[in-house]
């Protein structure tokens, strides 16, 4: 719903220098499409890379009043985007008032959030004729139950899984799909997240999916992004469908990795860790195993469950490290220790790009 040429706004009360607006961070970060302005009044005129580390000319306003002036004179109307991921996934009263100023504006409003902003009265009745309100954290109807049918599909498929929530895996996939396009190879990214859906604008919201549909929502999504596309054919032996991770198996909240698991059918797999973690964060009491424990049993789970027809079981092919919090010399480090520890290849795709888990994935 939220095309790549429509300007937009993101909300970010709050959120722009932590992981609770992540969403936000990561539409800045790879949304290629125009973003006007970013809104969080604890930063407002402060300049965005000196505090996210993002290098986009993108101001930091106060509110939303005084991102309306920015509105583009033609062209597709602005959309309002809540970048925040606060725990629970509700609305904060803030970020509602100004999403109601903006739609009141004639702006069109975008969330991922668990509020859905379509059952606000007020605000649902603020959205004015050709303008919409995007509640992306939806089930999609008539879901089928996983049946394995990704298994044929001729293309590779590639799917993250992390060590724990918010280590890295969309952006493991997106810096993934960013070189692809720069080799020339043909890549698909699949969303299974509000910042990946809001991003690419295809995929599953898979934790607004019953767990009976789960598997089987990631299957539609797969076997959807294998169609041809506007400037592609079918997805063919030489494509590569880029799954976008969720949660944890190491995680005790966490039901996410087996769905991906059994509907995306991967032939690949990608293991997503952040440098020197040694517990789940917000659960210091449980531990986090060794790397080599955490991929022998990811690779049993996707051993199971597969047609008899099915390529062989996958295999963690390398290891993108989350380096984020280190300087160079101490994540040079880390990488190296980790690649020594599991055997695997390891780098950082948003330190270094994703060309050298490339290389890895085709063998050069």
């Amino acid at each position: 719903m939220l095309g790549p040429e429509a300007p937009v706004v993101l909300l970010l009360h709050g959120g722009l220098d932590n992981l609770s607006g992540k969403t936000g961070l990561a539409m800045l970060r790879y949304r290629p499409g125009p973003i006007l302005a970013v809104i969080d009044p604890a930063h407002a005129g402060a300049d965005l890379e000196s505090v996210t580390g993002i290098a986009r000319p993108v101001p930091v306003l106060a509110s939303m009043q005084a991102a309306l002036p920015l509105r583009p004179a033609s062209g597709p109307k602005p959309v309002a985007v809540v970048g925040l991921a606060p725990s629970g996934g509700r609305l904060p009263p803030a970020l509602r008032a100004d999403l109601l100023l903006a739609l009141e504006a004639g702006w069109s409003a975008a969330s991922g959030l668990h509020t859905r902003l379509g059952d606000d009265p007020q605000l649902a009745a603020s959205c004015r004729d050709g303008a919409w309100i995007w509640d992306l954290r939806q089930e999609p109807a008539d879901l089928p139950v996983a049946s394995g049918r990704a298994a044929s599909l001729p293309c590779r498929r590639l799917l993250a899984v992390g060590t724990d929530m918010a280590v890295g895996k969309m952006s493991a996939c997106l810096e993934l799909l960013a070189a692809a396009r720069r080799r020339g190879l043909e890549a698909r990214f699949i969303g299974t997240g509000q910042a990946g859906l809001l991003i690419s604008g295809q995929g599953v919201p898979l934790d607004a999916v019953r767990v009976d549909y789960a598997a089987g929502a990631v299957q539609q999504a797969v076997l959807a992004a294998a169609e041809p596309t506007d400037s592609a054919g079918p997805a063919g032996p030489d494509t590569w469908l880029l799954v976008e991770g969720q949660g944890s198996l190491c995680h005790p909240g966490s039901t996410a990795t087996l769905p991906l698991i059994r509907g995306s059918q991967p032939t690949d797999l990608l293991l997503v860790h952040r440098a020197g973690q040694t517990s789940i964060r917000n659960h210091a009491e449980v531990a986090m195993p060794p790397l080599r424990e955490v991929i022998e049993a990811v690779e049993r789970l996707a051993a199971l469950g597969r047609p008899a027809a099915a390529a062989p079981p996958p295999r963690v092919r390398a290891i993108a490290l989350n380096t984020a919090h280190l300087d160079e010399p101490a994540a040079q480090r880390a990488l190296a220790a980790t690649a020594a520890s599991t055997g695997l290849p390891c780098t950082d795709p948003v330190r270094q790009g994703g060309e050298g888990l490339w290389e890895v994935l085709l063998g050069e």
